[in-house]
C-alpha cells in the first residue's frame, strides 16, 4: 500500500546473492479474529500465486500500493516481486490454504534513497486482499518483516502513504516504535527505528493476547460442530462423542436412539442441547441414509451443505490427514483430535503429530489434541460437551485445563462430587499447539472464570506462562498442580522444546512465585483451595482465629496454621456442649475482631448423635436413627456467620470431623468445609500469600525499580565478551556436546565482573613457598591460603584452606601442611588472597536458562544450605524489592540480621551486588552464568572471594520477537 519503488515495469531486476532460503523466517500467526495463517518468504515458484493474488485485490488497494492505477502485473513486475536476495530485498507472503492473503517487501537504500547493499534503512510496502483487512495481518507482517530486516542489519523503516489509505497509517502509527511523520507532495512520509521499545513491545502482546483469546473463544463456541468417525456400534469413541455433544442420549444396540425411532434418512442435522447448534455426523463408509441417534450421518465433512465451525476427529491414525484436508477445504475454524497414535508412540509419532498441525494451521485451523478428551463449555446460551466426559459439568466460576486425560476425568468428578461448577474444561492430550497459554489468555477475558485450575506436566514456552500467568493472577487466582517435577519424567508424547525439557523444579518454582500462581501438591488440595478462593474473600492478612467445640480438634489446627506460617491465636473452645447459638455468638466475636484476618471453625458431632456410632454400637445417648451426622442449628449458626464475613471481608472455612451432612447444608451460603484441619489450614495459607503477593504486587508497580547503578560499563562488558567468543577456544565449545558454553579465565572473568562494579578479591598463585611469599608481600598480611582445583574448590571441610596467616613464618608453615595434605602445591591449585573481612558466607549465582531466561539465586554458603536446598530464585531484570525479597526468603537469612546476638550485616550491599548482577546478565545476553561463592558480607561491606562466569552466544529470545506460534 506504501510505495517502495517505482513504477514496477520500469525498473530493471537486480541479479541474486546466492543467500540461502531462509528456513527460520517461516512462522505460523495468529490473526486478530483467532485464524491461523503462515509467513513465509516469497520465492520464484510463486508466481503463479502472486498473480492469483493481484487479481483478488480491489482497485481501489492497488492505487493505495502504487499510488496509480495498475490493474495487472507485467511478466517483468511478477519476476521484480518474486526473485530476492533474502539480505538487500525480501519480500513475505501470509498464506492460507496454499494461497498468498497478503505481502510484504522491504528495500535497502541509502542515505539518498537510492537501491544500496550497504544502507541501514529500506523503503517498505504492504497490499493486503479486501477480504482479509481488519484481521489483523498487516500489523503482523510488519513485526515479522522488521525482525527480518534488523537480522540483515537494516536499522530503520522508511514508507510512504497515500492520505486516504487511513488503515495503512494507522498500521504504523498503531506499532509503538519511535517515528518521525511528514507530509510533502500530498504523501505521508513514515519513518521508524526498528529496535523494540516498550511501547511496541506492549502493542505487540496485546495483539497475542488479543488473537489466542479469540482463538480460544472460537473453539468453544461453534455455530456448529461435526464428528468425524461415527460409528453405528455405541460403545465407540466416535459415537460417544456424539452423543454426548447431543445432551447424553442414551442409543440402542441398533445405533437408533433409545428413546425414539429412526429418524429417516431426509431428517436434518440434530441440535445440541441448547436447541440452536447444529450437530452432524461423518463415516466414510456409511450406507446412503443412516441415521445414528437421530443424526444423519454423511460419507464426507465436504458432503454438509452448512458451514462446520468445530470438527471432532475419531477415526484411526491413518485416516486422520484425509480428514483433516476435507476440513480444511470445507472452511472449518477448529479440531479436536481424539485419536491416539502420535508423539506418544516415538519419533515417528512425533513426526506424524508435526505434520498434522502443520496441515491444520496450513488451513486456518486449530489443534486441540492429538490424544485429546476433549472440551467443555457451560455457557448455558451455547453450551458444549465435545468431550468424552458422559455429562455436562453444573456451570460454576472454574476454568480448568489438563495435559492428561485420566486426570481429567478425575478433575471433572472432583468438581462433580463437591458441587463445584465449571465455566470451561479442556484436556488436551499431546498439546501439539492450542496449550494452557492460549487458555489462560481466554480465561483472562472471560467474565464467567474466576478461578483458573491447572494440572500441568510440562511446559512449552515457560517465559511466555509466567508473563501470561502474572497478568491474570493479578485479577483471578491460578491454582496449578505440577506433574513430572523431577528430570526425566516428562510423559511421552508431550511436544516441549529441548531447552524446557530438564527445567528444575527449584526453577518452576521460582516462575510460580513471581507469577503469583498458587502451587499445590494433590487434586484434592487443587480443590480444596479452589474452592476456598471461589466462595471466600481474600484474607486481608496471616491473623486467624479458631473457634469450636473441640478441644483437640482447635489444637490441631492451631499447629497446623503455625506450621503453614500463619499467625493463629488461641483457639476458644466451647466445649462438646456448644449450641447453636454458641457458636454464632463466638464466631460473631471472632469476625468482629479487628486483629483477625480469618476464622477457621472446628466441630465434631454434639455427644449423643448418629456420627458417634462405633461397630454398631453407640458412644452415648439412645439410639436415634433420625438424628443426622450434624447439627442443622450449628449449620444455621455457620451460614450467620459466613454471610457475616463475606460482609467483613475475611474468609470463614470450617474444618470438621465425622459430620458427613454438614458440607451440603453449608454449600448454598458458600462456607467451604474439610473434613480435616490439616486440609482448611493449607488452602487458607495458600489463600493467603495471595492475597499478600497481590498486595505486593499492587505496591510494586508504583514502587518498585531497577535502580541506575554506578560503575556501569556495558558497552565495555560487550567488547570483552565478544572478544572471548571470537577465540579458539570459544570455536572449539560450540562443537562440544551440550553446546557452546565456555568458562572464562579467571582474570577475563574478574575484569568482566569489574566493568560493572563487582569487585572480586584477587587470587594470586602460590605453587610453592617462596612464589607465596612473594605474593603475601604484593597483598599485604593478613592473608589467606586455599585450594582452587575443581575437586578442592569451596571445601573446607577437607581442611583446603589456611586463614588469618599473619606473618612470613605462618604462611610458610601454611603452605607446607597443604602441600602434604592435598597431594601437592601444583595439584591443589594454591592460591594466596589477602585475608577477607569476618562475616556471613553467601552464594550469588545467575544461570541463564534458554526456556526461562535469567534466574539469579541466592544462598548461603556451606553444606547444610546445599543439602536442605535453602536458595530463592527470582527472574531478571530483579527490582530493588525483588532482590530485598531474595535475601530474606531463605530459611537461614536470620544469620544476616542478627540471630543470637551476633551483629547483622551489610544486608544493604549484598542486595545491591544482586542488582549488579541481574543487570549484567540482562545487558549482555551471552552471559551463560555467574557464579560468585564465596560473598563474605561483614557488618560493613562485602568481600567476594571466588568468582567463575560462563559464556555462550546470543540465544535466541522467542519472547522479544514477532509473534509466532509454536514450531514444536
Amino acid at each position: 500500500m506504501a510505495q517502495p519503488e517505482q513504477d514496477p515495469s520500469g525498473q530493471p531486476v537486480s541479479g541474486e546473492s546466492g543467500a540461502d532460503y531462509p528456513q527460520h523466517w517461516e512462522a505460523d500467526i495468529l490473526l486478530r479474529d483467532g485464524g491461523t495463517a503462515r509467513i513465509r518468504p516469497i520465492t520464484p515458484d510463486d508466481a503463479g500465486r502472486l498473480v492469483e493474488f493481484y487479481e483478488q485485490v480491489s482497485d481501489q488497494s492497488k492505487y493505495f500500493r502504487f499510488f496509480a492505477p495498475y490493474p495487472r502485473l507485467s511478466e517483468r513486475d511478477v519476476r521484480r516481486f518474486t526473485h530476492h536476495d533474502f539480505v538487500d530485498r525480501v519480500a513475505l507472503a501470509v498464506v492460507v490454504r496454499d494461497r498468498f492473503i497478503a505481502t510484504v517487501r522491504y528495500d535497502r537504500i541509502d542515505a539518498e534513497g537510492r537501491p544500496s547493499d550497504a544502507g541501514t534503512d529500506a523503503e517498505v510496502a504492504f497490499l493486503v486482499q479486501d477480504a482479509h483487512q481488519g484481521r489483523g495481518v498487516a500489523s503482523a507482517l510488519l513485526e515479522h518483516i522488521a525482525a527480518v530486516a534488523q537480522e540483515r542489519g537494516i536499522r530503520r523503516f522508511q514508507a510512504e502513504v497515500l492520505p486516504e489509505n487511513r488503515k495503512m497509517v494507522k498500521v504504523f502509527t498503531d506499532a509503538g516504535y519511535t517515528q518521525h511523520r511528514s507530509f510533502t507532495d500530498g504523501v505521508v512520509h513514515l519513518e521508524f527505528d526498528l529496535e523494540q521499545t516498550d511501547r511496541s513491545l506492549a502493542v505487540m502482546r496485546a495483539r497475542e493476547h488479543r488473537a489466542e483469546a479469540r482463538s480460544v473463544q472460537r473453539l468453544l463456541t461453534p455455530r456448529s460442530v461435526a464428528v468425524i468417525g461415527v460409528s453405528r456400534n455405541p460403545q465407540t469413541v466416535g459415537r460417544a462423542i456424539l452423543r454426548d455433544l447431543l445432551g447424553g442420549a442414551d442409543s440402542g444396540p441398533d445405533g437408533r436412539p433409545a428413546d425414539g425411532p429412526d429418524s429417516g434418512p431426509g431428517s436434518r442435522p440434530a441440535d445440541g442441547p441448547d436447541g440452536t447448534r447444529p450437530v452432524y455426523a461423518v463415516n466414510r463408509n456409511a450406507p446412503p441414509g443412516t441415521v445414528l441417534d437421530g443424526v444423519p450421518v454423511h460419507r464426507s465433512i465436504l458432503d454438509i451443505p452448512g458451514p462446520v465451525d468445530l470438527a471432532v476427529i475419531a477415526v484411526p491414525e491413518g485416516a486422520v490427514p484425509t480428514a483433516v484436508a476435507e476440513c480444511g477445504a470445507h472452511g472449518v475454524q477448529g479440531l479436536v483430535v481424539v485419536t491416539a497414535g502420535y508423539a506418544e508412540t516415538g519419533p515417528e509419532g512425533r513426526d506424524r503429530q508435526r505434520a498434522l498441525v502443520r496441515q491444520a494451521r496450513a488451513a486456518g485451523m486449530r489443534v486441540i489434541g492429538p490424544n485429546a478428551f476433549g472440551l467443555i463449555n457451560t455457557d448455558p446460551d451455547r453450551p458444549l460437551n465435545a468431550s468424552l466426559a458422559p455429562h455436562l459439568p453444573d456451570r460454576g466460576g472454574f476454568g480448568i485445563f489438563c495435559q492428561s486425560g485420566a486426570i481429567g476425568v478425575a478433575l471433572l468428578e472432583a468438581a462433580h462430587r463437591r458441587g463445584l461448577g465449571v465455566s470451561s474444561f479442556a484436556s488436551v492430550g499431546n498439546r501439539s499447539d492450542v496449550s494452557g497459554n492460549d487458555f489462560l489468555q481466554y480465561w483472562a477475558e472471560d467474565e464467567a472464570t474466576e478461578v483458573v485450575l491447572l494440572y500441568l506436566e510440562s511446559f512449552g514456552n515457560p517465559r511466555k506462562f509466567t508473563r501470561i500467568a502474572r497478568r491474570l493472577a493479578a485479577v483471578k487466582p491460578i491454582v496449578v498442580v505440577k506433574g513430572a517435577r523431577h528430570t526425566g519424567s516428562l510423559p511421552p508424547g508431550h511436544a516441549v522444546p529441548a531447552t524446557a525439557t530438564g527445567l528444575r523444579d527449584a526453577t518452576v518454582g521460582a516462575l510460580f512465585e513471581q507469577a503469583g500462581v498458587i502451587r499445590v501438591e494433590t487434586i484434592t488440595e487443587l480443590y480444596d483451595t479452589g474452592e476456598l478462593l471461589a466462595l471466600q474473600p481474600l484474607p486481608p492478612g496471616d491473623r486467624v482465629a479458631v473457634v469450636g467445640n473441640s478441644d483437640s480438634l482447635g489444637l490441631l489446627t492451631y499447629d497446623a496454621c503455625l506450621s503453614a506460617g500463619l499467625r493463629p491465636r488461641t483457639p476458644v473452645d466451647l466445649t462438646t456442649a456448644a449450641t447453636g447459638e454458641n457458636f454464632r455468638i463466638a464466631l460473631d466475636v471472632a469476625l468482629a475482631d479487628p486483629a483477625v484476618d480469618a476464622v477457621i471453625a472446628v466441630a465434631i458431632p454434639p455427644i449423643g448423635t448418629s456420627a458417634h456410632a462405633f461397630m454398631g454400637g453407640r458412644l452415648t445417648g439412645p439410639d436415634d436413627p433420625e438424628m443426622g451426622s450434624d447439627d442443622p442449628e450449628i449449620a444455621a449458626a455457620l451460614l450467620e456467620a459466613g454471610r457475616r464475613a463475606q460482609e467483613l471481608g475475611k474468609p470463614l472455612v470450617l474444618a470438621h470431623l465425622a459430620l458427613t451432612d454438614l458440607p451440603a447444608r453449608l454449600r448454598p451460603g458458600g462456607v467451604p468445609a474439610f473434613a480435616a484441619p490439616e486440609r482448611a489450614v493449607r488452602a487458607l495459607a495458600h489463600a493467603v500469600h495471595y492475597a499478600q503477593w497481590r498486595r505486593r504486587t499492587a505496591v510494586a508497580e508504583e514502587t518498585a525499580r531497577v535502580p541506575e547503578l554506578d560503575r556501569i560499563d556495558e558497552p565495555g562488558a560487550r567488547t570483552l565478551v565478544e572478544a572471548a567468543l571470537s577465540t579458539r577456544t570459544a570455536t572449539a565449545a560450540r562443537t562440544q556436546p551440550g553446546g557452546a558454553r565456555i568458562t572464562l579465565p579467571d582474570a577475563e572473568a574478574r575484569e568482566l565482573l569489574a566493568r560493572y562494579g563487582i569487585d572480586v578479591f584477587p587470587a594470586l598463585p602460590a605453587p610453592d613457598e617462596e612464589t607465596a611469599v612473594r605474593a603475601a608481600a604484593a597483598l599485604g598480611y593478613p592473608v589467606a591460603l586455599k585450594a582452587t582445583a575443581p575437586h578442592l574448590r569451596h571445601r573446607p571441610d577437607l581442611g583446603s584452606v589456611r586463614l588469618d596467616l599473619t606473618d612470613e613464618p605462618g604462611l610458610r608453615r601454611a603452605h607446607r601442611e597443604l602441600d602434604a595434605l592435598l597431594g601437592g602445591a601444583a595439584q591443589a591449585e594454591l592460591v594466596l588472597q589477602r585475608l577477607a573481612p569476618r562475616g556471613v558466607d553467601t552464594v550469588i549465582g545467575a544461570t541463564v536458562d534458554p526456556a526461562v531466561g535469567a534466574i539469579l539465586s541466592f544462598g548461603l554458603a556451606g553444606a547444610p544450605a546445599e543439602l536442605l536446598g535453602d536458595v530463592a530464585h527470582r527472574l531478571v531484570p530483579a527490582t530493588d524489592q525483588d532482590v530485598a525479597g531474595l535475601v530474606r526468603e531463605v530459611r537461614a537469612a536470620p544469620l544476616l540480621f542478627g540471630w543470637r546476638g551476633a551483629e547483622a550485616v551489610d544486608t544493604d550491599a549484598l542486595e545491591e551486588l544482586l542488582l549488579r548482577v541481574s543487570q549484567l546478565v540482562d545487558d549482555v545476553p551471552e552471559i551463560a552464568s555467574v557464579d560468585l561463592e564465596p560473598v563474605v558480607v561483614a557488618p560493613y561491606g562485602l568481600a567476594i572471594l571466588g568468582a567463575r562466569v560462563r559464556i555462550a552466544p546470543l540465544p535466541v529470545r522467542s519472547d522479544l520477537g514477532p509473534r509466532a506460534m509454536s514450531t514444536l
